[in-house]
Formats: structure tokens, C-alpha cells, sequence
């Protein structure tokens, strides 16, 4: 009969062995390293964009107004001073560098979509632990959940900021509002199986408080769902924020966005089509590269999908 301290060593010894199976999973996918790689770069961008960008993305000059790629102009410095510039990415209507303001937008389209999965993920999993774990309010909160729910994200995203001054937080929560319930509906039916395991009967059983509970025997068991979901609430929330930019509900226009240049752009898209090329690009290629890094983890962190790989 073996004893309890070799039981509980051989359990340990299953969990490092699983942890270091699904890293090399990871590691060893070609999704999830097409995904992590872009995504490297595009924060590089972002990163480096007072260095990579040419000029200042709010300097403009009226006799460089909707130059082509790659042609020469004037840009009009804070001091007033006039200077020759090469326009890479052509310029718009107000003779605003594109390059630098697509360049500077890829700051904001990454700070809002992982302020958004932030956001969403940690109030979703406080709801959803309580609701699974704690009966008495499971029900009025998911009834609040299943309302939120049955409103387009969109249109909730709008009408929160309509009401509210157009900011960066106002964009981030009011993108983040409309993804909480799913997160809140993912942790609670992972938490309604995990609570019927029998290391989390015996926790209950020695009176071990419920907040030591949720968090040392429920929530890392919810930790590879959630980091899925989180990657694809990033991907919804950098293009809802680009949606809301290009509707003119976003973010000030004075703030370089994706979508700002893109609906800055519109009214002379037949003419000068690099407006709108450009920043649709970098967009449809982060929230690609965000997609991918999370089909790939769901293929190999899902148990379920692991074995049919």
C-alpha cells in the first residue's frame, strides 16, 4: 500500500509532465508560431514608432496634400519651420504623413485589444467564478450575462461611447463590456465540472475557505481556456476599435488610429486608394496574426483537440 506522500508526489510528477507536453505542443506549432511572430514584430512597431516613424503624425502642410507613395513634398514642423519629406506611404488629404500615422496607430489598435482581453477576462472570471461557485446568485447574474448577450457587441460599443466622452478608456470599456458575458459563461462551466472533482469535495469537506478554494484548486484549471478566449476578444477588440474610428465614434481624429486613417480616407478612395490600403493592411494582418495564435493554442491546449492532432 502505497502512502500518501508518495501519491501525492506522483500526482505532482503527472502535472510537470503534462505542463512540459503541452510546451513543447506549443512550441512545435506552426499556427502559434506564425501568430507569436507577427505579433513580435507589429509590437516592435509599436514600440519603436517615435524611431521608425518619419515625422510627427499630426504635422501636416497643405501644398502636400494626397501626394502618392514615395513622392516628395513639405512638411510644417510645431516651430513653423518647412522641411522636405518623403511621403513612403503617400500622404491625405490634410498632408499628414500615412506612413507615420499607420505607424503610431499600431500603438493604439495593440493597446486597446489587450486592454480589452484584460478587461474582459478579469471581470469575466470573477463573474463567472461566482456564479459557479456561489448558487444563491448564479441566477441573477446570468440573467444579467444572457441580456447583455442578446444586444450586438456594436451596438453596445456605440451607444457607451455616445454617452461618454471619446477616450482611450472609454473605447477599451466599452469594447470590453459586450465580451464579458462570454468569458463569464466559459469560467462558469468550467467551474461547474471542476467543483465536482474529488480534491475540490475534500477541500470543501475540511472547511477550507472559498476564496482559497477558487483560487488554489479552480482557477488554474481554467488557465489554458482563458488564454485562448483571450486572444480572440484582442483580435474583436482591435477591429470593433477600428470600426468605431472609421464610424466616427472612436477615438478623436487627432489621435492616429487605423481606423481614423481609414475613414479619413473614404471620400477620395477611388483617387488616392492608399488612405484606406495601407492601414487596412497592417489591420487585417494583426487581427490575422492574432486568430491564428489562438486557433493554435486552442489545437494544442484543448485536450480534446490535442488528441485528434
Amino acid at each position: 500500500m502505497s502512502s500518501p506522500g508518495f501519491e501525492s508526489l506522483s500526482v505532482e510528477s503527472a502535472t510537470v509532465v503534462r505542463q512540459a507536453s503541452a510546451w513543447q505542443r506549443v512550441r512545435a506549432n506552426t499556427s502559434v508560431r506564425f501568430g507569436a511572430i507577427v505579433l513580435a514584430l507589429l509590437v516592435v512597431v509599436a514600440v519603436a514608432a517615435p524611431w521608425l516613424g518619419t515625422v510627427d503624425p499630426s504635422l501636416f502642410d497643405p501644398a502636400s496634400r494626397d501626394l502618392r507613395p514615395g513622392a516628395s513634398g513639405e512638411i510644417t514642423t510645431l516651430e513653423g519651420e518647412t522641411l522636405q519629406h518623403r511621403f513612403l506611404m503617400g500622404s491625405d488629404s490634410f498632408g499628414r504623413d500615412v506612413y507615420s500615422r499607420v505607424v503610431y496607430g499600431t500603438r493604439v489598435s495593440l493597446l486597446v485589444g489587450i486592454s480589452t482581453a484584460v478587461v474582459a477576462l478579469a471581470l469575466g472570471i470573477l463573474f463567472g467564478l461566482v456564479a459557479g461557485f456561489l448558487r444563491r446568485v448564479d441566477g441573477v447574474l446570468m440573467r444579467v450575462m444572457d441580456g447583455l448577450m442578446a444586444i450586438p457587441a456594436i451596438l453596445i460599443a456605440i451607444a457607451l461611447v455616445a454617452m461618454w466622452r471619446g477616450s482611450l478608456l472609454t473605447v477599451v470599456v466599452a469594447i470590453a463590456i459586450p465580451e464579458i458575458p462570454r468569458v463569464t459563461r466559459l469560467v462558469r462551466s468550467l467551474v461547474l465540472s471542476i467543483r465536482e472533482e474529488p480534491y475540490v469535495e475534500a477541500a470543501v469537506s475540511l472547511g477550507t475557505p472559498t476564496w482559497l478554494i477558487m483560487g488554489r484548486h479552480i482557477l488554474p484549471n481554467t488557465v489554458a481556456p482563458l488564454v485562448v478566449q483571450g486572444t480572440f476578444i484582442c483580435a474583436s477588440g482591435i477591429l470593433t476599435e477600428a470600426i468605431l474610428s472609421f464610424l466616427g465614434v472612436g477615438l478623436p481624429p487627432e489621435i492616429p488610429t487605423w481606423g481614423n486613417v481609414m475613414a479619413e480616407g473614404r471620400a477620395q478612395f477611388n483617387e488616392y486608394p492608399h488612405n484606406i490600403f495601407f492601414p487596412g493592411v497592417f489591420l487585417a494582418l494583426t487581427v490575422l496574426a492574432v486568430n491564428i495564435l489562438g486557433d493554435g493554442l486552442r489545437d494544442t491546449l484543448d485536450p480534446k483537440m490535442a488528441k485528434r492532432t
